[in-house]
């Protein structure tokens, strides 16, 4: 299917083929008829993805100041090759479009296949010719209402959302600073509304829009003087600022025109230097609309479609969408006038051409358009390339589960780094990231299709790249046809999971698995480990990491889609003791410190015993500053001491002798070694890189000291 997308790395807008999406659960699959393009936000983002490097800097000194904490700890390497991949990563535009369903997922409510609906969300209501977006973000078109005027429908919940913001009243009067697309939306909600409107604009062209609407509407200069005459010399009773400025000028006017103790709302992007005295000697309220309602920002609400009670939030995203097409329906909100150009998908880079002003034409409300007739079906897979770039025959055929941040940045530069492999296909989700992956790892197709990896005869190594309560299920099936699995941590997040894969990979004739604890494999750690390699003592081991703090909505906390932090990324440190000691944990003991409402069970303090006698203390932090460097493990045994920094450097300390090694070009934490070191395996039919015991000893563990965790520290033997 073609899809308008933008590279923040070189600004090119450009319609790609990408592979259609597949609807999850809760969502549904829409075949996009006309799309709205957001003159004010999408110019934002193209503009700044024109600039170039140093531009994008000055613009962003936020995301400056977190490349060199990165620099800091990891290198100077590891870092830019983390900023570039960000910014090769292909952004879809748009976030306003209506359709048709065509395929819904599974628990879908309220709607089914053949609804035309209008959608709404940034990353789902894209300019694409088929959409998967959640059920919550889409609202059924009335009879009567045409796709071009439902494309409005996000827009207008976003104006809708702010003239609510703004208490109103039948009679009121009204003023509208910014009459662009927004601000013209929001003159025709209040009008609908029975207030009486004023605007005011820069444009000429926009205020006779305006005017012709039903509003009372002037230039900026005549602004004060109009607007006291309108007000009948009292003020307006609010005041929404629509205008997309860095300039301060509007929410100045706003206190000028507001009436005392009335309230000024801000729904566009404006400078927001509030003058004090007006403000003060007016007690005005001022508001900062966030977009198109209650539920905007929520994951449980935008993403797993849990709705709010009517009751208690009586207009969230979902029921602005539908008031909005209630408003077109009867004819109280008119959006064609509004309309100044179409264009085809096709030529969508035309589009943007005319809104970042390259074209020097004037615009309004601008539409893509997609074929009704003759479309047909898009597949799933796309080929990409004839054959991966130097694959041998005879070598294993690597098909892609996921391409997330963590392929992109490190798992496939490392499989074209190392080769060892035929790179058949790549996999995800949305088909997009599959398709750009694909396309720049060198593999052979593309494809949002699960099931094309898993049946291609022509892969027989499979790499499980995807969000963690995919993982076992993944791996199972990978296992069941025969494949070799390469499995990024957990393997599992739950003990029924864990049992599954153990009972397939205990089967003889069983395919290879192992699982990414590439930290086992670092240059450093393999130098640790053969410092102690003739103790005849326990170990204790000390492995603190300044893991920093994650969002309570971060997907990673979620216990059904990441299983928390201890399950999900603990795993890697318990996995780097049970390679010092030899083998897997027998019991554990766990304490946290109180979440207070900000934490989840991230910071905490874990304590592994082993069959030998060592003991292994694993801090796991959130509450310390990102700039520290991220992991430290000391080890005491045997009369030596041990200190790994990071994965920077090794200082080793017996008999008086120091001794420090370091990785002059930055962190390496084993990952090209862990992916060679199952290839080799897999090539030579021979054991797994990381013993089965390890695995599922190691995961266990996490399992468990979740559980003494939540039993207030009580020891849990395994």
């Amino acid at each position: 299917m073609k899809q308008l997308l933008q590279n923040l790395r070189t600004g090119e807008t450009a319609v790609v083929d990408v592979p259609i999406p597949q609807p999850r659960p809760k969502t549904a699959l829409v075949q996009t008829s006309v799309s709205l393009i957001s003159v004010g936000t999408e110019r934002m983002l193209v503009e700044f993805a024109e600039k170039n490097l140093i531009e994008k800097a000055r613009s962003r000194p936020d995301l400056v100041r977190q490349a060199l904490d990165k620099a800091r700890r990891e290198g100077v390497g590891n870092t830019l090759g983390a900023v570039f991949n960000r910014l090769d990563q292909p952004m879809a535009l748009g976030y306003s479009s209506a359709g048709t369903i065509v395929a819904v997922g599974e628990g879908l409510q309220g709607f089914r296949v053949g609804d035309r609906v209008a959608c709404a969300g940034g990353s789902y209501a894209v300019h694409a010719e088929y959409a998967v977006v959640p059920q919550n973000l889409m609202a059924a078109i009335p009879e009567g209402v045409d796709f071009e005027s439902a494309a409005f429908t996000t827009l207008g919940a976003i104006a809708l959302q702010g003239f609510r913001l703004s208490e109103p009243q039948v009679g009121e009067r009204i003023a509208v600073i910014g009459l662009g697309l927004l601000g013209l939306l929001t003159v025709g909600i209040a009008r609908a509304a029975g207030c009486a409107v004023f605007g005011v604009d820069l444009d000429p062209r926009r205020v006779e829009l305006a005017r012709q609407m039903g509003a009372t509407a002037v230039e900026r200069a005549a602004a004060l003087e109009t607007g006291n005459v309108f007000s009948r010399g009292r003020g307006c009773d609010a005041v929404l600022i629509c205008a997309d400025t860095r300039s301060s000028d509007p929410i100045e006017l706003a206190g000028e025109l507001a009436r005392d103790r009335a309230r000024v709302v801000a729904v566009g992007a404006v400078g927001l230097e509030v003058p004090r005295k007006v403000y003060y000697e007016k007690e005005l309220t001022l508001r900062i609309s966030r977009s198109y309602g209650p539920g905007r920002y929520d994951p449980a609400y935008e993403e797993s479609g849990s709705d709010y009670p009517l009751g208690y939030v009586r207009w969230t995203e979902g029921r602005n969408l539908e008031a909005i097409l209630d408003l077109i329906a009867t004819g109280k909100l008119d959006v064609h006038p509004l309309i100044t150009q179409r264009f085809p998908i096709d030529e969508a880079s035309a589009a943007y051409e005319l809104i970042t002003g390259k074209s020097k034409e004037a615009f309004l409300g601008v539409l893509l358009t997609y074929p009704e007739a003759g479309r047909g079906f898009p597949s799933a897979k796309i080929p990409i390339h004839r054959s991966a770039p130097g694959a041998l025959d005879g070598e294993p055929g690597l098909g892609v589960l996921g391409a997330g941040n963590y392929a992109g940045a490190v798992f496939l530069p490392t499989v074209q780094g190392v080769g060892m492999a035929r790179r058949v296909g790549i996999a995800s989700g949305t088909g997009l990231s599959a398709g750009h992956m694909a396309l720049r790892f060198g593999f052979g197709y593309a494809t949002s299709q699960e099931s094309e990896i898993l049946d291609d005869p022509a892969v027989n190594v499979v790499a499980v790249l995807t969000r963690h309560q995919d993982h076992a299920r993944q791996v199972l099936a990978c296992l069941g046809r025969g494949k070799a699995v390469f499995c990024e941590k957990p393997l599992a997040i739950n003990p029924a999971e864990l049992a599954a894969i153990q009972e397939a990979v205990e089967k003889e004739g069983s395919p290879l698995l192992t699982v990414g604890f590439n930290r086992r494999f670092a240059p450093l750690a393999k130098k640790l480990k053969a410092f102690y390699a003739d103790a005849a003592e326990p170990m204790v081991i000390q492995y603190r990491v300044n893991a920093g703090y994650l969002p309570a909505s971060h997907w990673l906390h979620d216990p059904q889609q990441g299983g928390g932090r201890m399950i999900g990324e603990g795993c890697h440190f318990v996995d780097f003791m049970a390679f010092l000691v030899g083998e897997p944990p027998v019991s554990v003991s766990a304490m946290a410190l109180p979440d207070v409402g900000r934490y989840r069970e991230d910071n905490l303090v874990a304590a592994f015993t082993f069959a030998n006698g060592s003991i292994g203390t694993l801090s796991y932090l959130a509450n310390g500053d990102k700039s520290f460097p991220k992991e430290r493990v000391e080890c005491f045994c045997s009369g030596r001491v041990a200190v790994l920094d990071d994965f920077r450097s090794l200082e080793t300390v017996q008999n008086g002798r120091r001794t420090v090694s370091k990785n002059r070009l930055g962190q390496d934490k084993g990952h090209r070694a862990a992916w060679e070191a199952f290839l080799t395996a897999v090539k030579a039919s021979g054991p797994p890189p990381i013993p089965y015991s390890h695995l599922l000893g190691v995961t266990r563990a996490t399992f468990a000291a979740v559980e003494s965790l939540r039993a207030g520290g009580e020891h849990v033997q395994l």
